[in-house]
């Protein structure tokens, strides 16, 4: 990869709102075609990569937020799953052994197959609050699903 990447003059603020020097992007077809090139570069970096070019963005907390929870539902065997729906309108099993509270008491998970970390929205984390419990034993929150307890790391 390259050091000398120039900046997209992008921002995605903590709600993952995207800005184009400072203005809203409110085309929906380019966002997601920016999140369908969103990768993460050796520095830490958020980039968006198109054939041979790329640049990278200003991210205000992460690119992806979790924009509603869903679950847990039954699939076809008896295993229960919890949902949350990413701002790049994709909706993926949550994975539970993955969250963790962060700076200010937000809740993040870890998504795209551990590639990214998501921010869940205000809306979002009551939705998931209705399935933590507190284990008052080891002074700690928890999701137990399918017989396993999943602590949030702090």
């Amino acid at each position: 990869m390259k050091i000398n990447i120039p900046p997209c003059q992008i921002k995605i603020d903590k709600d993952g709102i995207w800005y184009y020097r400072g203005k809203e992007i409110v085309r929906k077809d380019i966002i997601h075609y920016f999140y369908q090139h969103l990768k993460r570069d050796e520095y830490g970096r958020y980039i968006i990569e198109l054939e041979d070019d790329c640049c990278y963005l200003e991210v205000e907390d992460t690119p992806f937020v979790i924009k509603a929870v869903y679950g847990p539902d039954s699939q076809s065997s008896n295993e229960k799953y919890i949902y949350v729906l990413l701002s790049d309108h994709s909706l993926e099993k949550l994975d539970l052994d993955t969250l963790c509270i962060g700076k200010e008491n937000v809740l993040y998970c870890s998504i795209k197959d551990n590639a990214f970390v998501a921010r869940f929205s205000r809306a979002s984390f009551y939705q998931i609050a209705n399935f933590i419990e507190y284990d008052a034993e080891k002074d700690k929150y928890l999701i137990s699903l399918n017989g396993i307890s999943y602590y949030i790391k702090v």
